[in-house]
């Protein structure tokens, strides 16, 4: 598809269709980079999104358990 930049003030703008700002999640925000002479858009994620995903509470109750030996200075984790 081509398309043509727009005077607006002292920069230039471009219109991009409805249909792939939704394709690409794109709301409000994005972040630009350069790469290569190519200008990349991308949508800007919010921190640590996804980290979550997938995670079930009390499947994994024994997560730590090879981190910690189980008799090593036991006074040290009495509150």
């Amino acid at each position: 598809m081509k398309s043509s930049l727009r005077r607006i003030g002292n920069s230039r703008g471009v219109l991009i269709p409805a249909a792939f700002l939704s394709a690409c999640d794109i709301e409000d925000a994005i972040e630009l980079r350069m790469d290569q002479g190519r200008i990349i858009i991308e949508p800007v994620k919010a921190p640590r999104e996804g980290w979550f995903d997938g995670y079930v509470p009390g499947q994994d109750e024994d997560a730590w358990a090879d981190f910690v030996e189980p008799d090593s200075e036991p006074d040290e984790w009495d509150w």
